[in-house]
């Protein structure tokens, strides 16, 4: 009785503690950009929790103000031309900036469906989401219609592989990605309702 309550207990702790301390370590993070001299210390003499936090808030949000206007479009085009001149800046910019763009931007199509998939072998199934088409160049030769797909892995769902595969031989589901992905993160504990 004592073991079973005490897992009752760590499985609501656990999953608490681990989401405070990624904020906490994000927030932190975001904090250190922000200079000394702009700290509530420095500007107002006294410390007020999560002025910087703010700060950082308030340039990202500024930022994204400008962007959206003609100027600001034009600026950022030259900024990448500039950074994409530099060998080895060049490589993991455009790298961030793909994922990124793919994964945050509010015309994305990335992870569109959940589907079902024979991975890695025949008669063994897995979850994986529709990401595109990939184009005819890349398929040439190959009979029938494909389809690109993201396996992730369990439970690091960050992680996974690419596969292109025969649109006859996947099988939609009928389930939101969110719900996928909470199935996929819980090592198929969680079951995925709709």
């Amino acid at each position: 009785m004592l073991k079973k309550y005490f897992i009752t207990g760590l499985l609501i702790w656990v999953p608490l503690v681990i989401t405070l301390w990624v904020l906490n370590l994000l927030f932190s993070i975001l904090e250190a950009f922000v200079p000394k001299f702009l700290s509530s210390q420095s500007l107002f003499g006294c410390n007020i929790p999560g002025f910087q936090l703010i700060l950082v808030f308030l340039v990202i949000w500024i930022t994204g103000l400008l962007a959206a206007n003609l100027i600001g479009r034009t600026i950022l085009k030259y900024w990448e031309l500039i950074l994409g001149r530099i060998p080895l800046v060049r490589s993991i910019y455009n790298s961030v900036k793909q994922a990124s763009d793919t994964i945050l931007s509010s015309e994305s199509q990335s992870f569109r469906k959940a589907v079902l998939i024979q991975y890695p072998r025949e008669s063994c199934w897995t979850i994986a989401f529709l990401t595109g088409v990939p184009k005819d160049s890349l398929l040439s030769g190959l009979p029938g219609k494909y389809v690109s797909v993201y396996v992730p892995t369990t439970p690091n769902p960050t992680s996974g592989y690419f596969l292109i595969v025969n649109e006859k031989e996947i099988i939609p589901l009928n389930i939101t990605v969110d719900n996928a992905l909470k199935y996929i993160v819980s090592m198929g504990v969680v079951s995925p309702i709709d």
